[in-house]
């Protein structure tokens, strides 16, 4: 039945490259390409899966090697529920590596703040050294 919606296609006499005709006599050429065509398109699935284990093993290694020192800190309500859906989503094992790598990257993102205060650091050393040596010549 038709509507003005749905037009029916009259049937299609091509072949998809992956399909054969059984009334097709097949050169041994042809057989062989459409037989190692079938077998790459089965593998896809398990190539893909394969690298989403290796992507995910890579950073668990990434994250694990950087588990140096342990930082209690109080957080917001909302930062606790974007940590947790980062551990539901499978991105992170835990609340911690999740806020570990935050913190990375916040670093990271302020890198000109940090400039700024390792060169601020550096010049209260240089006045501390100063006063240091005014007082030890005051003494000898």
């Amino acid at each position: 039945m038709s509507s003005p919606y749905h037009k029916e296609e009259p049937p299609s006499d091509s072949v998809d490259d992956l399909m054969l005709r059984d009334n097709e006599a097949e050169s041994s050429e042809h057989s062989r390409t459409a037989s190692s065509v079938r077998d790459i398109a089965s593998r896809i699935p398990e190539s893909l899966s394969a690298i989403g284990r290796d992507i995910s093993r890579t950073i668990e290694k990434a994250i694990s090697a950087k588990d140096d020192y342990v930082v209690a800190v109080k957080i917001s309500p909302e930062a606790q529920d974007k940590l947790e859906q980062l551990v539901q989503a499978g991105v992170f094992r835990n609340r911690a590596e999740a806020a570990g790598f935050l913190i990375d990257e916040g670093i990271r993102t302020q890198a000109a703040l940090f400039e700024r205060v390792r060169q601020k650091l550096a010049e209260i050393e240089r006045l501390r050294a100063e006063l240091r040596g005014l007082i030890a010549d005051k003494t000898a």
